[in-house]
């Protein structure tokens, strides 16, 4: 049994403690894996926000192109470019101011000369001449949409700074640069102009991007600790926008490209610029100013989350200051801390699209159910492994008991088929022999072999008909009876046999009689049993009683009760000697005789009956085995 327990308790019950050990470790990760799913789910909302004003500003961008080839469709462009302002002006309303220059340097509209003609004008030629006419080198976020190589150092490579593009120019390079020169100087040019642009790629290339700036804001999900994927270095790279500047000319920021746009800040206010140029004059590029409160209303519409998540996030566009300038709806909140966060791109650069939830102790309500459910699971599953595995030990505890009390059986059915069986042969043999010719030992020789086969008989059916029940199969003859006639006859049948071991027998019966439903040779057989219990165990007074009475009670019942004086059932007993091949009293190391099965049989067949057998301990020592039987109702 022991190694039956060990064995149980290594392969079963230790994985599964260690498996529930696990099981709650990981209960304290559930806030996080929760939280590390919904933002996954609402970056997801602030990447598609951001890529949608991404692609709307890219056809604001080419819609611009579009008007441009309008504009100079069947014209000399050069001829109508100083009316370029006026006319991009009147027909798109994101314009503030419309320009056009050389690749020279040569801003030819809008046209500055004092008087200035409009404040917005003053203020972009103040801002943007020397820019434009390639005499200052700025900070710029700039996108071009034909050229990668220019899109690969701007953005990848980062700043140029001012003295290393002053090495690069030349005086040659600003001659070249000149608004008069003809057709084989235009194309010397372009020439010079990417060679100077080949040089400064190599540079950048060299230097690489040390220009680093902090988001406007802090994503919450950025604090959370990702012990799986993220490391200090990587939450830390989180905080730092993705987006660079680089310090270039406006001639070094076209290069090879037909169109793209550009941002740059100005007193901290940012100014995003489209250009284009046409292939019939690669020279000359036309580019546009735009209005942002403008171009910000226009994206309102945009900044919206998914249907499906209306009452769990709110979605804001913030700008460089992590201010709000649009919303999904009209709500407050800490600005600087959205939940997640997603970067819009140089079109917008260091503007950013937040989702705030709805009900921020959401998450940690969720956290808290699934930490709760999961907990309730895993200790329910602990206890199902524990009863579960008490019961399999206690079954297995039980089935070897009765695989030993089987052993015993057999064991004590063999002595007891032997005993009556060494009887008979012996009696039988000297009478055969005719050894005894004193007629009354002859007498008592046959009285003493009849005693033996009725006892071999009583075992033998004892077995047989515990073999039926097994299985099923006993069947029982009902009829009207006398419990206390029955109880009478099967007693006096019993009686040579007790007097003739020296035993004295009493009878109690009722005045009247014990009207019972009952199959009388099993009632009789459960008499039998009982009367051969009390002989076998009164080794002290040899004494039986039999007393059939009537009890009355709210189920009144007919009664036999069979008393003796024996040393009685040991405490904690009781009820297990009514189980199948137990005994309280070993026969093979006690002496007495008996299989397991006579009491077995006696309650089986009374239950069968409708009533029952029970022990009750007898006043003054000694036991009292108590048959019930449903009395008859007339």
């Amino acid at each position: 049994m022991r190694k039956v327990a060990l064995v149980f308790v290594l392969a079963v019950l230790a994985p599964s403690l260690v498996l529930a050990w696990l099981a709650v470790r990981s209960l304290r990760d559930q806030q996080f894996l929760l939280e590390r799913q919904q933002s996954l789910l609402y970056q997801g909302v602030t990447d598609s926000v951001a890529k949608s004003i991404s692609d709307y500003i890219s056809e604001q961008q080419r819609e611009f192109s579009s008007q441009v080839d309008a504009f100079t469709s069947g014209k000399d462009p050069r001829s109508v470019a100083s009316q370029f302002d006026q006319e991009i002006r009147a027909k798109s309303p994101l314009v503030e101011v419309g320009f056009c220059v050389t690749l020279s340097g040569n801003l030819i509209c809008p046209t500055c000369p004092p008087p200035f003609n409009t404040p917005e004008l003053r203020a972009f030629c103040l801002d943007n001449s020397a820019f434009l006419g390639n005499h200052e080198t700025v900070q710029v976020y700039w996108n071009g949409n034909n050229s990668t190589k220019g899109a690969q150092n701007f953005n990848s490579f980062g700043s140029l700074n001012n003295s290393s593009l002053s090495q690069q120019k030349t005086p040659t390079d600003n001659q070249n640069f000149d608004s008069n020169a003809g057709g084989g100087q235009v194309q010397q040019q372009q020439t010079v102009a990417n060679n100077l642009q080949s040089a400064n790629n190599s540079l950048w290339a060299q230097q690489g991007s040390n220009l680093k700036m902090n988001r406007a804001v802090n994503p919450q999900k950025n604090n959370y600790k990702d012990i799986a994927a993220n490391s200090a270095a990587d939450l830390q790279d989180d905080n730092i926008s993705k987006i660079s500047p680089a310090e270039a000319e406006f001639g070094q920021l076209i290069g090879n490209d037909m169109d793209g746009m550009l941002a740059r800040y100005l007193q901290n206010k940012l100014k995003l610029m489209f250009w284009h140029r046409q292939a019939s004059d690669p020279d000359l590029v036309f580019g546009a100013q735009l209005n942002l409160s403008r171009l910000v209303g226009g994206l309102s519409g945009l900044v919206k989350p998914d249907p499906l998540l209306t009452n769990e996030i709110y979605v804001a566009l913030l700008d460089d200051n992590a201010k709000p300038v649009a919303l999904s709806c009209g709500f407050q909140a800490a600005w600087k801390r959205p939940f997640v966060a997603t970067e819009i791109g140089e079109s917008l650069p260091h503007w950013e699209v937040g989702a705030y939830l709805v009900n921020p102790d959401h998450i940690n309500q969720l956290a808290r159910t699934a930490k709760l459910t999961c907990g309730l699971l895993i200790a329910t599953l602990v206890l199902a492994i524990g009863i579960g595995g008490w019961l399999i030990v206690a079954d297995l505890s039980r089935q070897l008991a009765l695989a030993r009390q089987k052993t015993d059986f057999v064991s004590n059915v063999s002595h007891e088929l032997k005993t009556p069986l060494t009887s008979i042969r012996m009696f039988s043999e000297l009478l055969a022999d005719q050894r005894v010719t004193d007629p009354v030992k002859q007498r008592s020789y046959l009285h003493i072999i009849t005693a033996e086969a009725a006892r071999l008989t009583r075992l033998i059916n004892n077995v047989l008909d515990f073999s039926r029940m097994e299985r099923g199969e006993k069947k029982y003859n009902f009829h009207d009876a006398d419990l206390g006639k029955i109880a009478c006859e099967t007693a006096e049948t019993y009686r040579p046999h007790l007097e003739n071991n020296g035993f004295q027998m009493e009878f109690v019966l009722p005045p009247g009689e014990l009207p019972v439903r009952a199959d009388t040779d099993a009632i009789a057989q459960v008499i039998v049993n009982l009367l051969s219990n009390a002989e076998k165990y009164s080794n002290g007074e040899r004494k039986i009683s039999v007393e059939a009475r009537q009890r009355d009670g709210p189920l009144p019942c007919a009664e036999v009760r069979i008393l003796d004086r024996g040393p009685g059932v040991p405490h904690g007993s009781e009820e297990k000697i009514f189980e199948k091949f137990y005994r309280a009293h070993d026969s093979l190391s006690s002496g007495i005789q008996g299989s397991g099965l006579g009491l077995t049989l006696a309650r089986q067949i009374a239950r069968a009956h409708g009533g029952d057998v029970i022990y009750e301990p007898r006043a003054g020592g000694g036991s009292c085995f108590v048959l019930r039987l449903p009395l008859k109702m007339a």
